[in-house]
């Protein structure tokens, strides 16, 4: 079998640091707030490039305190994808906002700028791009509308840790960055885990409390906030993966372009670059009007795939109060088509040309 995501492969390749980090962890028994989630914090911090790096229990916690950071709520709207994880709208709504749909982009399935500016309106309060399988969104014309506009900016970067675009990490281009360690992440723990960054001090020191049943001094509670620690063995773990990011980011693309490289021709379409920024490739999803066969053969031979994502956030029943007034005819086309191959960083030869020569059969 051929899964997506193979985890034990690289826990045994890092067995002996990580197993050494974690009795660590359990020999001193600061369990909660201690010293690798600070050092962590820093850690990431420095190689994002930015002043904070808050860590937090998920992903999804990341963009829920993001936004209560920067104070969203009932009667503002937020302008994000429909082609990505409910997470990154169901964050939205936790605010009392409202999350309005873009179309996206057909090449890069990130959130299309021009569809963004056309949403725009006078409650519009930020806009919410997702890095979507690990490819930044422009962030150079979102960061425009936003000056224009007097919008936040904040990134959902839960699939492109290491990903950057000019020079510049994701999660360092926008006012506040959202980070999932989710384990199946370019950079995952062995649990939930989730890490928020900001150039303001301001947003730090509010996040920070948030983070905290909104205490900074113990048993002093300035505000309500909410129960998101990242745990401190998580953090032991993702200070050891951290060192190996950089070659893992490798790896997936070398992944990526020697599938390109075999499907060159085969009718399918495969993940465009569009040179704007670095893909990390935390999936590999290509366009086939052939989908549903491929995977059929696939699953047959005992290959994983997947479709991310089949149905889109504007067509689910939770916005269903507002699906009748969206049109995002990319989105409901791309959501047909796509289909996502295995990749991970230490994914050999072998079962690439596997998996293409499957492909070549089907969509040739």
């Amino acid at each position: 079998m051929i899964p997506m995501v193979d985890l034990k492969t690289q826990y045994h390749r890092l067995k002996t640091e990580i197993d050494a980090a974690v009795a660590e962890v359990l020999e001193n028994t600061q369990f909660i707030l201690g010293p690798n989630v600070k050092a962590l914090e820093q850690e990431t911090a420095n190689y994002l490039g930015v002043q904070h790096a808050i860590g937090c229990a998920s992903g999804t916690d990341a963009l829920h305190l993001a936004l209560a950071a920067a104070d969203i709520g009932p009667g503002d709207e937020v302008i994000t994808t429909a082609f990505t994880f409910i997470a990154t709208a169901e964050a939205i709504a936790y605010t009392g906002a409202t999350p309005v749909f873009a179309d996206i982009d057909p090449e890069t399935f990130n959130i299309d700028p021009a569809k963004v500016e056309a949403a725009i309106t006078a409650r519009t309060r930020a806009i919410l791009p997702v890095h979507l399988f690990g490819q930044p969104a422009r962030m150079d014309l979102l960061g425009r509308l936003c000056e224009a506009h007097e919008l936040l900016l904040v990134e959902d970067c839960a699939q492109s840790f290491g990903a950057d675009a000019q020079g510049t990490q994701t999660g360092a281009m926008g006012e506040l960055g959202c980070f999932s360690f989710f384990p199946s992440k370019n950079l995952g723990c062995y649990g939930d885990g989730g890490l928020i960054t900001t150039r303001s001090d301001s947003y730090a020191e509010r996040i920070l409390a948030l983070r905290n049943h909104g205490s900074q001094v113990r048993y002093h509670h300035d505000m309500i906030g909410y129960n998101s620690r990242l745990d401190e063995i998580q953090a032991a773990i993702l200070r050891i993966k951290l060192r190996h990011i950089d070659e893992f980011n490798r790896q997936r693309r070398r992944v990526a372009h020697r599938y390109n490289e075999l499907l060159r021709g085969s009718g399918v379409i495969t993940p465009r670059e569009d040179g704007y920024g670095r893909h990390v490739f935390h999936q590999y999803t290509l366009l086939s009007e052939h989908r549903d066969e491929i995977m059929k053969a696939l699953q047959a031979r005992q290959i994983a795939c997947a479709v991310y994502y089949p149905i889109p956030l504007h067509r689910q029943k939770a916005f269903a109060h507002q699906g009748d007034q969206v049109s995002l005819p990319v989105t409901d086309d791309v959501t047909a088509r796509c289909i996502s191959l295995p990749i991970y960083p230490e994914m050999p030869d072998e079962h690439i040309v596997t998996i293409t020569d499957v492909i070549r059969d089907v969509a040739g």
